[in-house]
């Protein structure tokens, strides 16, 4: 028990725990006060209407109801206060707790980055990108240094190949103006139609004289 009592004022205790402890016991305190309060806002409006009723016929009885009803209001006002007081502190606490979280999930961040950047510096990043860039144009210049040398020994003209190459363009354009060339087709003029004409009239009448003769024998 002692133990407990020692544990309750001086012990070391969860931060967050206890504030939710906390927060849960005011609220469980605030529900207590909500319904003491509508107790007593009950009893001031029976006062009221003792004193109402009482207020002709029992001067006394209205005067003792008015009396009570003063006395609830006190009671009441105080009540209220109260209930404002603790309202408060729900709030300061929910905020502060809410800041500790939020404090508690940074710190964590700031950890992961000291963890993350640990073995890392500014002069680690500049080597390492010095680095790739030396290897990186090391890396060109032999790729140069094998493309310009894949004729290495080969004797050539190139004067030769100048001209050689100055045949072929002229070949191509030949070529060229060659397959646009396209032979004109002319259409049968009336010079044509009336050779047509003329051959069918010489063969009718080659026939007729066939029939003549045939006839006359």
């Amino acid at each position: 028990m002692m133990a407990g009592f020692m544990s309750y004022f001086g012990g070391r205790r969860d931060p967050k725990q206890s504030s939710r402890d906390a927060i849960v016991t005011l609220r469980q305190q605030l529900q207590m006060i909500e319904k003491k309060e509508e107790y007593l806002q009950k009893k001031i409006e029976e006062e009221v209407k003792k004193a109402r009723a009482n207020a002709v016929t029992n001067k006394a009885a209205a005067t003792n109801a008015l009396r009570r009803k003063k006395v609830t209001e006190q009671e009441l006002e105080r009540l209220q206060n109260t209930r404002f007081q603790l309202e408060m502190q729900v709030n300061t606490l929910e905020s502060a707790s809410f800041n500790a979280e939020n404090m508690a999930a940074m710190k964590k961040a700031s950890s992961a980055l000291k963890d993350i950047h640990g073995k890392l510096s500014i002069d680690k990043v500049d080597q390492t990108m010095a680095e790739i860039q030396e290897q990186t144009q090391l890396a060109n210049e032999v790729s140069e240094a094998i493309s310009s040398s894949q004729f290495v020994g080969v004797d050539i003209d190139e004067d030769e190949l100048k001209q050689e190459l100055a045949d072929l363009e002229e070949e191509e354009l030949n070529d060229k103006l060659m397959g646009d060339h396209v032979p004109v087709h002319h259409p049968a003029g009336p010079s044509r139609i009336e050779d047509k004409r003329q051959a069918v009239e010489d063969d009718e009448e080659a026939q007729l004289k066939e029939l003549q003769a045939a006839l006359a024998m």
